[in-house]
């Protein structure tokens, strides 16, 4: 990987610039040219160092939600309990893991009752027990690796409860006039000198109204980021642990804030038990170069829980089984 790959990975996973030239401007900031900058891009994707480019949008901003699922899958009948979770649009990513709870994916639905209703359609087409974990509160999360499996930054983020967009009058953002925006870029942004030029053709607009657009959903928090997203194994974090936690529910959002706030956790939530098979209610991701760097990064994690933690466990993943992220219908 070049100097100039290397700076795009590591100093624009946010921050991309909202102008008529944007990818002028990174040029110049890395001391490089739009031509080269826009070449290491469509290379950086095409090898799959990235898994995109463009806005990382927060659903619950939406008025949509997010839930992480998992379900137990018989081992002679993995590989066709996998096309039929995969086959669920609202699949956004889909994990496997060493535990007896081996596939884990996350669901993306336009409306809150969405996420019951796909679990509950994923139990009837695959005849197993489907185990939906909410979120019930965030204490980090926005995780940004650094090249080579380096340091890991980011920034917290505790949202209300139920984060929610208005309709209409919030910063003057209508998220039904903003809609052909949002399908328009999901997906990520286009490769091309001016790309908010090339959506606003696609869209029948203008620019202004474009990237004011953008900034309004940015300021609303409907929007994490504009950037690049690293897939952190190709970038030397192949190690990736789930670690969860028995916590008492009444104490489990003090020490949630705590872990939350370790550097190299990458995200961290309070979610639901499921006795008696899922004793855990706290939820921390961690990732390095191998398993055990991981390993001693949740034993760093059970020193600042103490005797506040009954239990733990780690959960490997060993598979990437579907890497989507968020999609909208039109």
């Amino acid at each position: 990987m070049n100097e100039l790959k290397r700076r795009l990975i590591d100093e624009w996973q946010g921050g991309f610039p909202l102008c008529e030239q944007p990818f002028a401007v990174v040029a110049e900031r890395l001391e490089s040219n739009e031509d080269a900058v826009l070449h290491a891009l469509r290379e950086l994707l095409a090898d799959g160092v990235l898994t995109r480019f463009g806005p990382l949008y927060q659903i619950e901003r939406l008025g949509g939600a997010f839930s992480l699922v998992a379900l137990p899958a018989p081992e002679a009948d993995f590989e066709r309990i996998t096309g039929i979770v995969n086959g669920f649009p609202e699949v956004a990513h889909n994990y496997r893991r060493d535990h007896a709870f081996n596939m884990w994916f996350v669901l993306a639905t336009e409306t809150p009752a969405g996420i019951n209703d796909t679990v509950k359609r994923i139990a009837v087409a695959t005849g197993l027990p489907v185990f939906n974990f909410p979120k019930e509160r965030e204490y980090f999360i926005e995780a940004r690796f650094t090249v080579g499996a380096g340091k890991i930054r980011g920034a917290a983020s505790t949202p209300p409860s139920s984060p929610t967009l208005l309709p209409s009058g919030e910063r003057g953002v209508s998220i039904q006039a903003l809609k052909p925006l949002i399908l328009a870029t999901q997906a990520g942004l286009p490769l091309t000198p001016q790309p908010y030029h090339t959506i606003a053709v696609q869209l029948n607009s203008d620019v202004k109204t474009v990237i004011t657009g953008l900034q309004a959903l940015l300021d609303a928090g409907a929007i994490r980021r504009i950037g690049v997203v690293p897939n952190h194994y190709r970038i030397g974090y192949v190690a990736n642990g789930m670690t969860v936690w028995d916590v008492a529910d009444e104490a489990v959002d003090e020490w949630g804030a705590r872990v939350g706030a370790l550097e190299f956790v990458t995200h961290c939530y309070r979610r639901p038990r499921h006795l008696p098979d899922w004793p855990y209610n706290l939820f921390a991701m961690a990732h390095g170069a191998n398993r055990d760097e991981v390993a001693a990064k949740a034993d760093h994690i059970a020193e600042v829980l103490g005797d506040a933690c009954y239990a733990r466990d780690i959960l490997y993943s060993t598979r990437i089984l579907k890497k989507t992220g968020l999609r909208l219908n039109g």
